[in-house]
């Protein structure tokens, strides 16, 4: 076989990608590198990177399995690409594939929690969770060598607790006698069971502990018969179900225990393995709250959030909202009135001025056996508990609130296990440490004294520990707890996490896909972030991601510029190169880069409206009891390294302080003293990255109000007037106008079985969702389909006669979203383009002028150019006279705004602290601040 021409093989080759909006490309990806795919937000960077790339790398590994195995998997269909070569298996890390369950914590999806458990139920020392004595345990050879220590000629005898208390003495020395053994101590003195069955104490039934006596010896210290002894401890122990006795010459006597015992209180706790530390098995799992951590609660208040109405006229909101079902309400009133004829209250008088007792009484029950009433709270507890529907669950829960579970103190874990310490810890404080604390107690642990069997256990489980804990904190999450639960992690920070576990897992020739792994990341960590990303390209690995912070495109090894526009005008590569090459060509990027153009060009700051916002003595989490002045009427930029108490401070305390003042929420705050100057703002708007809806029929039409509009423009045609079309009949979520084979989804989901579900589109609309009569209207010479497939620019261009559509929609091309199509499904938008939609409603609202907008990283996911155009929307609104706080790393932004808060200095428990507050100028000659530096 001929081996002049090799294959060239350094080169991930992709010829004809049509993905989404990719324009029939072509492009070549050096392997084994640092590769950084950016542009515009819709340009197709994802498209290339994931949809193509990805999608294709996966479905040539997972195809290679056995048909009965991918049945179980998830198998992508073949993207619209003509080719690709030399493509090594593919593994995905994104932003929405961590692992979202309450069951989830850093710990169990790092492992570190595995290990952990190992390392407590081998070394650690149990403490009766009573008392905090130590419990003891002793093995057979450590009795054997106790005995051993007695003299020579010493009299030994091993005797057996006699169990079975449900009996008698009488029986339960008869059934010694069936085992086969001849006698017994009873009260101290040795005799022959037949001596023992003649006594006054077996026939009187009186309480009397006996003893079985399994071998009596002469200690022979030279040649002790070791075999017979450790035999007869055995067999002690299994009798006297784990305790055994041995006397010496009848005079002193001594007990062991195999399990382990408290000899204060006599608490017992058999033997301890790692499951006993796991809170997702019933072993170990703290029996009242299921090992979560929290119990759900039905709460008084939202179960009668009106107490001026009476019981009568349906107060109990649960009652009142029966599915539409009167008789529940009406049987209900009909008990009601009954106990209230016994005990002397009214339904008929508003809750406010029924008694306490006697309120009680109707949620919790009565103690008289005559009436059987269990009370609204246990019965709806007790429905709750039985129901199988989730429907139906989610129900009641709207009454229920969520506390920390009290018998366990939200740690998770049964009480005896929680008392088991290594190194004067409990495996609960362990995993409340932030992660560079607990690399301390790792060191500690190593250095501590112990015996060379407990060290040989000891030191393989904390290599381990460190190496995930050591990669964690390279990636900028040193700051995380292991008891972090995966459900208030961030996308970046799950992306990260599993990041630093590829890491530890030691993979080569793999082609890595990352999603803007920097995400909320503080730019002294990004430098470790790329650290880490180099350490798996050395492995011997590709590294393609989706990137727009310039720390990264500047450290990269390849770069791949997609453009020129968006959406249709996106699509297509315009450069791709190294950084030398890319700083000399004219991309956007590059202008960027090279400092031809500037994000924002701020000359001075604002001075503001002279009225604060004032946040005294904040402590929740790592919060060291700060006061925090937000001056209004400016634009603000809270920042600080990851971990600094950042969202802690706007989220937990602020966010939901201003959220009971304003709407009268039910969530409690983080704790702080109190907030004051809220009424120097008459309303607030919080705006995250939480998606717009979670099912293929929410987008962004609909979710910002555009698309209501847009209907009644259809139903006002003359053609719609004709046949009697109201608004209705252009959506496609209702019956009539919607295509009912598809129920308005325009796909249908074909079960392959083997392979995996196709989605078509549905063969009676071809994809519009609606039925022909609906498309037979049209509003200027287009139907509402073809509507909903328009970009926001193009809607924008298209209904200019309308002054209500165009208001919404220009808001949603100022935050840079001129690209998204207007039907474009909800689980396809990433969480930046998410907060955008939401940020363009609010915006699309009339302004007060006395309007708070708090926003989380705003920048997530946008190009230097799409930030320029956030940057102006924000600016005009602080014009106005409104405020605007933003969490941020990005320093472009930090540098336009008009009023700086740094919180630090580091991360976890050494943040928590303001380290400046001021002017953007000024905060540069900070010296302790790690954001001035950057600036």
């Amino acid at each position: 076989m001929s081996k002049n021409n090799p294959k060239d093989r350094s080169k991930i080759i992709v010829r004809g990608a049509r993905v989404n909006n990719l324009k029939n490309i072509d492009v070549e990806i050096p392997r084994d590198k640092l590769v950084v795919i950016t542009g515009l937000s819709g340009s197709g960077k994802s498209s290339l990177a994931f949809d193509a790339i990805y999608a294709e790398g996966n479905r040539r590994y997972l195809e290679g399995m056995s048909s009965y195995a991918t049945q179980f998997l998830d198998v992508s269909a073949k993207p619209d690409v003509d080719k690709i070569e030399n493509l090594t298996p593919t593994i995905s890390i994104d932003q929405k594939s961590i692992a979202r369950s309450p069951r989830s914590t850093v710990g169990t999806l790092t492992e570190i929690y595995d290990y952990l458990r190992v390392l407590y139920a081998k070394v650690g020392v149990p403490h009766c969770p009573h008392c905090k004595t130590p419990l003891e345990k002793i093995t057979n050879s450590e009795v054997l060598e106790d005995i051993l220590d007695s003299p020579d000629k010493t009299n030994i005898a091993i005797l057996a607790k006699l169990n079975g208390k449900e009996q008698s003495l009488k029986e339960r020395l008869k059934s010694v006698s069936q085992l086969g053994y001849a006698r017994i101590r009873l009260k101290g003195k040795i005799m022959s069971l037949t001596e023992a069955l003649s006594q006054n104490e077996v026939e009187n039934d009186e309480p009397c502990n006996a003893e079985i006596v399994i071998d009596r010896i002469v200690l022979n210290k030279k040649n002790p018969d070791r075999e017979r002894i450790l035999d007869s401890i055995e067999t002690a122990f299994k009798l006297g179900k784990g305790t055994a006795v041995v006397t010496r010459d009848n005079e002193t006597e001594k007990i062991y225990n195999r399990d382990f015992v408290c000899k204060k209180c006599s608490f017992e706790v058999a033997d301890i393995t790692p499951k006993h530390f796991s809170f997702n098995s019933p072993e170990g799992a703290c029996q009242h709250c299921s090992g979560l951590g929290v119990i759900k609660e039905i709460d008084e208040d939202l179960l009668i959030p009106n107490k001026n109405l009476t019981l009568a006229e349906g107060a109990i909101l649960s009652w009142n909202k029966s599915g539409g079902r009167s008789s529940v309400m009406a049987s209900g009133n009909n008990i009601l009135k009954m106990l209230g004829d016994k005990y002397g209250f009214s339904i008929d008088i508003p809750v406010k001025k029924i008694s306490r007792e006697h309120l009680n009484i109707v949620l919790y029950g009565s103690n008289d056996p005559k009436i059987i009433f269990e009370g609204v709270i246990p019965t709806m507890k007790k429905k709750y508990e039985e129901l199988n529907s989730n429907y139906l669950k989610s129900e009641i829960e709207r009454y229920m609130i969520e506390k920390v579970c009290p018998l366990c103190a939200g740690k998770r874990l049964k009480g005896e296990y929680l008392s088991v310490l290594v190194a004067e810890k409990s495996i609960d404080q362990v995993v409340e440490m932030s992660l560079v604390d607990f690399s301390q107690f790792l060191e500690i642990l190593e250095k501590t004294h112990l015996s060379s069997a407990k060290k040989n256990i000891i030191l393989p489980l904390v290599k381990e520990m460190k190496a995930r804990s050591g990669a964690l904190q390279n990636v900028g999450l040193g700051y995380l707890s292991l008891s972090r639960s995966a459900n208030s992690i961030s996308g970046g920070e799950g992306q990260r996490i599993r990041l630093a576990t590829q890491i530890g897992s030691e993979l080569s020739g793999i082609t890595y896909v990352l999603d803007e792994p920097s995400i909320g990341l503080h730019n002294r960590d990004t430098e470790k972030l790329v650290a880490t990303m180099e350490e798996l390209r050395e492995a011997g690995n590709s590294l393609i991601t989706v990137e727009h912070d310039e720390q990264i495109i500047r450290k990269a090894d390849w770069i791949i510029d997609m453009g020129p526009g968006a959406g249709e005008e996106g699509g297509e590569v315009i450069f791709s190169g190294d950084l030398p090459k890319l700083l000399k060509s004219k991309t956007l990027t590059a202008q960027y880069l090279n400092g031809k153009r500037k994000v924002g060009d701020k000359k001075k700051a604002r001075k503001g409206s002279g009225k604060f916002i004032r946040i005294f003595g904040a402590t929740e989490h790592n919060l060291k009891n700060i006061d925090v002045n937000l001056p209004l009427g400016k634009f603000i930029s809270l920042t600080g390294v990851s971990g600094s108490g950042k969202s802690t401070l706007v989220s937990d305390i602020l966010s939901k302080g201003l959220a009971k003042y304003f709407f009268n929420t039910k969530e409690t705050p983080g704790k702080h003293k109190k907030i004051s100057g809220m009424e120097n703002v008459d309303k607030v708007i919080s705006i995250n990255q939480s998606p717009i809806g979670r099912t293929p029929r929410s987008n962004a039409a609909t979710y910002t109000g555009v698309f209501s509009l847009i209907r009644e423009l259809f139903a006002e045609t003359e053609e719609a007037h004709t046949r009697g079309y109201d608004a209705s009949r252009f959506s496609f979520n209702m019956k009539g106008g919607r295509c009912e084979d598809c129920q308005g989804e325009g796909k249908k989901k074909i079960e392959m079985h083997l392979l995996p579900d196709v989605y078509v589109p549905c063969e009676t609309c071809n994809g519009a969702k609606y039925n022909l009569r609906t498309l037979e209207i049209e509003y200027r010479g287009v139907n509402v389909a073809q509507v909903l497939d328009m970009s926001v620019s193009y809607a924008l261009a298209f209904f200019k006669n309308s002054k209500l559509v165009t208001e919404k929609l220009s808001t949603l091309e100022k935050v840079g979203l001129g690209y998204l199509k207007l039907g474009q499904s909800a689980v396809d938008l990433s969480g930046g383009e998410a907060q955008r939609i939401k940020l363009a409603t609010e915006l699309s609202r009339r302004a007060t002028g006395k309007t708070l907008y708090i926003l989380d990283e705003p920048t997530i996911g946008l190009h230097f150019e799409d930030i320029r155009k956030l940057l102006g929307v924000l600016d005009a609104l602080v014009d106005k006279g409104n405020t605007v706080l933003v969490v941020e790393h990005n320093v472009d932004v930090i540098r336009n705004s008009d009023w700086v808060i740094d919180l630090g200095p580091e991360g976890g428990n050494s943040g928590g602290e303001i380290v400046f507050e001021g002017t953007p100028a000024e905060l540069k000659k900070c010296k302790m601040s790690w954001t001035g530096k950057y600036l």
